[in-house]
């Protein structure tokens, strides 16, 4: 099955990285591997959309290998079309951070190897059906971020690296009790890891109500459920570029993809005890996030906290459980993946030419760089949501979503949400007039434009942002089948 060349495309592109010894030709094998996993991808959705018409969005392409029998764990993957959308989504940051350490000189193997495996983590854990492989990827794409951040990155790197690894490892903890709390929930009773059969066993509400907190709290740390987002500034900032654009774009939305597929699906009737609670912390998370980034005078940790409120409008719609919310919370992540990692590597590329990330130590860049300011200047406006672009068509799909539950303190929220924006336009365009318009700074050398990897990198995230912006047409028809298939469990 070709789903299976998702996970058999990285673990080769690894090997290679291993055999070859000349660090000529490290990037051009990183590079060539991620660009097949993206044609994989496209072979995988041409497959999907084929069968797509017939199965009203169930998983399919699935492969079902018995892995270790006595636990009755499975090799069982399969795809729909919310894992399809996530799939692209990881295809595309792991190029463009590919691209944007094509200057990379310690320990180029290492270090792609290393993205590498964070790619594979994530592929596998996007496909995963059973739920013990889907913890097991989900280890491989924590374990590398520590090495990452501890080796290539900056600043307090030891103690973010330390932090950061602590903290999701400590979710991860949280996550396995609770995946081994629906295992063996009922003495007697069918054990199983697989989600869909799980699904239709309908779990008894005092075990929802039970391992629901484990589960939605260990998938809310990745990402940044207040008070649980602290590792996410200092995570961020001391990463190298390529670092910061996969923690944000593509590990926090594990986080994400693990709340819609498990905690949702598995805990429809928890979910809906539970609700209240969710609403109340996104909307803190949305509002914290917001003000604590007009506050902040480093690049990196600006970005930082803007996600933490952006991930909000993720938990926020999980809360709201509409469907129009829910396929938001599908949109925000794949927006909020291509915006953010749009935004840390622009914010590298400057650091890499004026060696500064603090805001009111550059004035003019746009001269020097126009290329790179206008990565700068989309990421911005992605942010603050700009009609025509992914950042616009996400969150008004949650408010609008969010504000078809007719419970007053529901629409509060979603007032307070919506109110974000406008503190998001402050920051956003005080970053841009400060460190981009304005008299240029002088330098003893003229800092160069983006270069050829640069540019291709930039493009290819700021085409994901067009795209979903223009034309959401096209993931909804991935979206939809798929959100309608959870009706039977969660909109009863």
């Amino acid at each position: 099955m070709i789903v299976n060349f998702l996970l058999i495309a990285p673990l080769l592109t690894v090997l290679l990285l291993l055999m070859v010894k000349n660090e000529q030709y490290m990037k051009p094998i990183a590079l060539a591997g991620s660009v097949i996993q993206l044609l994989v991808i496209i072979g995988v959705l041409i497959q999907y959309l084929g069968l797509q018409t017939t199965t009203n969005g169930a998983m399919l392409l699935q492969t079902d290998i018995i892995w270790f029998a006595p636990l009755h764990i499975h090799y069982h993957i399969g795809v729909d079309g919310i894992s399809m959308v996530m799939l692209f989504l990881t295809a595309f940051i792991v190029i463009a951070a590919i691209l944007v350490s094509w200057k990379e000189v310690l320990l180029q193997k290492e270090f792609f190897i290393l993205l590498t495996l964070l790619a594979l983590g994530a592929y596998g854990f996007f496909i995963s059906i059973d739920l013990f492989l889907m913890f097991f990827f989900l280890e491989i794409a924590v374990v590398p971020k520590f090495l990452l951040i501890l080796i290539w990155g900056n600043g307090k790197k030891a103690y973010s690296a330390t932090k950061l690894v602590l903290m999701l490892i400590g979710a991860s903890a949280l996550l396995f009790m609770g995946i081994l709390g629906l295992y063996y929930h009922e003495p007697g009773q069918l054990q199983s890891f697989d989600m869909l059969q799980i699904a239709h066993m309908q779990l008894p509400y005092a075990v929802q109500l039970t391992f629901f907190p484990f589960l939605f709290i260990g998938f809310g740390v990745f990402t940044a459920l207040f008070p649980f987002h602290t590792w996410v500034p200092d995570g961020h900032s001391s990463a190298p570029t390529a670092g910061s654009m996969f923690l944000a774009g593509i590990s926090m939305k594990l986080g994400g993809y693990g709340l819609l597929r498990l905690v949702l699906l598995l805990m429809p009737a928890a979910a809906q005890f539970y609700a209240p609670y969710i609403i109340l912390l996104a909307a803190i998370a949305i509002l914290y996030g917001a003000f604590a980034t007009m506050v902040q005078k480093d690049l990196k940790y600006m970005n930082a906290y803007s996600s933490i409120s952006h991930c909000g409008f993720v938990l926020l719609g999980i809360g709201m459980l509409t469907p129009v919310a829910l396929t938001g919370v599908v949109l925000q992540m794949v927006s909020h993946g291509l915006m953010t990692a749009l935004f840390f590597a622009a914010i590298g590329m400057i650091y890499s030419r004026t060696h500064t990330r603090i805001i009111q130590e550059m004035s003019g860049l746009l001269v020097y760089m126009p290329f790179i300011g206008g990565l700068f200047i989309l990421a911005g406006l992605t942010s603050l949501g700009l009609p025509g672009l992914s950042g616009f068509t996400a969150e008004m799909t949650v408010l609008v979503g969010s504000w078809q539950q007719p419970v007053t303190a529901y629409r509060i929220a979603t007032i307070a949400a919506a109110a974000s924006i406008v503190i998001t336009a402050v920051y956003v365009l005080r970053a841009i007039g400060t460190v981009l318009m304005g008299k240029a700074k002088q330098f003893e050398h003229t800092p160069a434009d983006a270069r050829w990897y640069e540019q291709w990198a930039g493009t290819i995230l700021v085409l994901g942002i067009l795209l979903v912006g223009v034309t959401p047409f096209l993931l909804l028809k991935l979206i939809t089948p798929s959100i309608l298939f959870f009706q039977q469990y969660i909109f009863k």
